[in-house]
């Protein structure tokens, strides 16, 4: 099965202070369940966009894709110690719910990012250009797969205004 994309939807978000650990290749998930290092990250108020969901995020930094791990917090919020943070401006987000099975792979495939683009198009939305794409891992749409075993994926993409 292919993913699907259950509904797309326009979401706001604040200034916001993305902190977590920044990665120049593939990011490591296993070394934050390792590390417990999102328990610590839970200690502070998340922004309301981030709800209870982990983040991955890409944006691209002097040409190159610049990937994080971690979580939303209004600006200015103080960073624990062994953790980075990025200031993202406030943008709009394209928010496409993907569904497919648990632990696919599907949904972190370019081919799916742009079925999402494609599904853009169809609201008159264009991306923003080199800007932030997130991965909201909400629990439990993300967590708990329903009656099928499918899970649900937040995808965000940044859009013009």
């Amino acid at each position: 099965m292919a993913v699907e994309i259950l509904e797309i939807k326009k979401e706001s978000c604040p200034k916001a202070r993305l902190i977590g650990k920044r990665y120049e290749g593939v990011p490591n998930w296993g070394e934050w369940w390792e590390n417990n290092w999102f328990e610590t990250l839970e200690t502070n108020q998340r922004l309301s966009f981030n709800g209870d969901a982990y983040i991955g995020g890409v944006h691209i930094v002097n040409g190159m894709p610049e990937h994080w791990i971690g979580m939303l917090f209004p600006e200015n919020t103080e960073v624990p110690e062994g953790f980075e943070y990025v200031d993202i401006a406030p943008l709009d987000y394209a928010i496409c719910y993907l569904y497919d099975k648990e632990n696919s792979n599907e949904f972190y495939t370019i081919d799916t990012h742009n079925q999402c683009l494609e599904k853009l198009k169809e609201y008159n939305w264009k991306r923003k250009e080199d800007d932030w794409c997130l991965e909201r891992y909400n629990c439990p749409r993300f967590t708990t797969g329903d009656e099928k075993g499918n899970v649900i994926l937040d995808y965000a993409i940044s859009i013009e205004s």
